[in-house]
């Protein structure tokens, strides 16, 4: 994808975050009218498939990440998904950060480290809306958090195009079946052909909408496999304990009656 479709994406998506915000109008999609998707790390027992949430990143990188930026993420979060740590360090290697004050008191630029967040395509939002025709593409870290509807809806919302241009909708809006009105800002930003997958699936609308969908999902709570293994632990610990308290008070109060 080139960069100048990239920016044409974000500005879109920029107008439909602001536009979402006033009032009377919905923040997202109609949630009725969402199809609930199986998602690995759905349920008490769910986690994230680490190849789905890969391939998302590989889409988040070569599509997403020239308009949209990650900022709560760091690139050694990624090891919760499956990289080792030279894999990481190649990830980050990919960006510079800015660093300093120098021993001369100048600030400097240097290769990323895992220990650094994602760095935002822009230095700053008044870049980011001059580069946008004067929109502000969101952070996506939490989108998925922002959106009634979750994955469902971001799934829904990328695949979710008149590709035929079947519907007459006003010039500069397009058609999605999963926005208000169906009317929506944002060009289509997946095609089908955006990625050549590493692990050799075959990209497609549904397959890359389906993958970025779960990356997103895991950026906006890296620590869930975590914190299911921890919750699963305290529930075993809570279901011995209890078995001990019962036997302890019938053996306290057997000779009772």
């Amino acid at each position: 994808m080139t960069n100048t479709r990239s920016f044409v994406i974000a500005a879109g998506f920029a107008a439909v975050t602001a536009i979402s915000n006033i009032g009377g109008v919905k923040a997202a999609g109609d949630v009725n009218s969402l199809t609930a998707q199986p998602w690995s790390f759905k349920g008490i027992f769910g986690t994230f498939d680490n190849a789905e949430v890969q391939r998302g990143l590989q889409v988040y990188l070569e599509v997403c990440s020239s308009c949209h930026g990650l900022g709560y993420i760091a690139f050694r979060n990624l090891a919760e998904i499956g990289y080792d740590e030279d894999q990481i360090k190649a990830i980050a290697g990919q960006y510079e950060v800015e660093d300093g004050p120098n021993n001369d008191g100048e600030m400097f630029t240097r290769t990323a480290q895992p220990s650094d967040y994602f760095v935002d395509p822009f230095a700053n939002e008044k870049e980011a809306a001059a580069m946008n025709n004067g929109a502000i593409p969101p952070d996506l870290s939490l989108i998925c958090k922002a959106r009634p509807g979750g994955a469902d809806y971001i799934y829904g919302l990328l695949s979710g195009y008149d590709e035929e241009g079947e519907h007459e909708v006003p010039d500069g809006l397009y058609y999605n079946a999963h926005f208000p009105g169906g009317e929506i800002a944002m060009p289509q930003p997946l095609y089908g052909d955006d990625v050549e997958y590493s692990d050799g699936t075959a990209a497609t609308v549904e397959q890359e909408s389906r993958d970025v969908t779960a990356f997103l999902s895991w950026a906006a709570e890296p620590t869930l496999g975590a914190r299911k293994k921890l919750g699963m632990k305290v529930l075993l610990f809570l279901v011995v304990l209890s078995a001990l308290l019962f036997a302890s008070k019938r053996k306290i109060w057997r000779e009772i009656h």
